[in-house]
């Protein structure tokens, strides 16, 4: 029996790794040639120290609190020469990857199907080499062939299966938008990840997802972990676009909540002259008790001005979720982070 390890790493980059019952992460991470920071590996001088987000764990009483206060403790901050896992965990290491020696994976893979959703995004699945380990909500960056260049997107797929979708916003005279009005089944694609610090943590309160156009993504692959798990929290989506066509996967979150008794979807369309029986923003359809005065985790994905107008809000409304976690995308690049 084994553990599953994400190592998440300030630069973005997760790397995964497997530790033995009884194994402490630091000799785990380097059986598998990751070295984390480390100078006396016995408990002293605290260069170990990272944050566990997600999992069980036993630190022993083999440390000193020079290197760990009981505060950092209670933090839920480690030492990876002292820490053993109790259940797969989630681990962020406060260096860059490049200095644990590591760095990204890269694999390949091919494209299976495009399903096309009018001028706004088409669903893109690919059929890879491997089955990728990610955490829900982590994106990847894929190669445009003939083209020399990437581009990043989300999983909207769950973790380890083989088969990898992703919504891809149509933009016109874009560079994955133009390979993929010529790709047929079949062609090659190369893979680089995972990235990014936007993933689904461990679930200890109700959750708020908030959806902008194909930053809906991430949360697909979210709710594929929330229904495998039967999540009995409260779960509220709110999923905005700017016009009515891009409106898209509505009948995949209608299957999500048929699963998910507790899930609460509620999609909106900002265009004055939309048909759509919600129109206007995310933050003007927010369900009264959606904020739970502030008891609540907060994922945000959409572009950058609906990020702002978002946090904006909330410095309105005189409420600091628990837990606030967003990403801005746009067509070049993503950008991930928390905020308070």
């Amino acid at each position: 029996m084994t553990y599953a390890i994400a190592l998440n790493f300030e630069d973005g980059v997760t790397r995964f790794i497997d530790c033995k019952v009884g194994e402490k992460v630091l000799d785990a991470a380097f059986r598998q040639r990751i070295n984390l920071p480390m100078d006396c590996s016995d408990g002293v001088c605290g260069t170990c120290k990272c944050r566990c987000e997600t999992g069980a764990y036993d630190l022993g009483d083999d440390y000193i609190d020079d290197a760990l206060s009981a505060d950092e403790a209670e933090a839920r901050l480690v030492l990876t020469c002292q820490m053993v896992p109790q259940s797969d965990c989630v681990i962020a290491v406060p260096v860059p990857s490049s200095a644990c020696k590591t760095g990204t994976a890269q694999f390949a893979a091919t494209l299976a199907s495009i399903t096309r959703h009018a001028d706004a995004a088409v669903e893109v699945s690919f059929e890879l080499d491997q089955a990728p380990v990610f955490l829900p909500g982590q994106y990847v960056n894929i190669g445009v062939p003939g083209s020399g260049q990437t581009r990043a997107y989300s999983f909207s797929s769950r973790p380890g299966e083989r088969r990898a979708s992703f919504l891809i916003k149509q933009v016109p005279g874009g560079l994955m938008s133009g390979w993929l009005a010529q790709a047929q089944p079949g062609d090659a694609v190369s893979m680089i990840g995972p990235l990014g610090s936007f993933y689904l943590r461990e679930v200890a309160r109700p959750l708020l997802l908030l959806a902008g156009g194909t930053g809906l993504a991430p949360f697909l692959s979210m709710l594929e972990v929330l229904a495998e798990r039967q999540e009995a929290r409260a779960i509220t989506l709110i999923y905005g676009v700017t016009r009515d066509q891009d409106l898209v996967m509505v009948e995949a979150l209608h299957g999500f909540a048929q699963r998910l008794p507790n899930l609460t979807v509620v999609t909106c369309v900002a265009d004055p002259q939309t048909t759509h029986p919600r129109q206007g923003y995310v933050t003007q359809h927010m369900p009264g008790d959606a904020l739970h005065d502030g008891d609540v985790d907060v994922y945000l994905c959409g572009p950058p001005p609906m990020v702002d107008a978002v946090r904006e809000y909330f410095k309105r409304q005189g409420v600091s979720p628990a837990s606030f976690h967003y990403e801005k995308f746009t067509p070049n690049a993503i950008v991930t982070g928390d905020a308070a």
